[in-house]
């Protein structure tokens, strides 16, 4: 069982950047594989960006925009040059690998909220 606690969302203005992060805790965290996911008003929850020990991957639009790191404990996303279409609920993920994350997490954070103002 893996536990995941995002934080970091908060009300950011255009072209402003934002860090937000998960904590991880229960299973070994360093062989998870760890990602996040978006979800507009409105809209389909959308992969954002995964990683493993050794690779990451983004979604093709944010790629440049938004950047996936971890250490040992925790896995972060700093989000840079921040859009109105940028807001959404982001949550964490966690899964064996990240083709795992890519098409059906294990476990899923609760989401914290990021609001761009244009």
């Amino acid at each position: 069982q893996v536990q995941l606690v995002e934080s970091g969302g908060r009300l950011v203005q255009a072209g402003g950047s934002l860090r937000l992060s998960c904590a991880a805790s229960g299973r070994t965290f360093s062989s998870t594989a760890m990602g996040w996911f978006r979800q507009a008003p409105g809209k389909e929850r959308e992969f954002v960006a995964a990683i493993s020990s050794w690779r990451a991957v983004y979604a093709d639009s944010l790629k440049g925009r938004f950047t996936i790191s971890r250490d040992s404990a925790k896995v972060y996303l700093q989000m840079n040059s921040l859009k109105p279409e940028d807001t959404a609920v982001y949550y964490c993920a966690a899964g064996s690998s990240i083709p795992t994350i890519q098409a059906k997490p294990n476990y899923w954070g609760q989401g914290t909220q990021v609001t761009v103002s244009s």
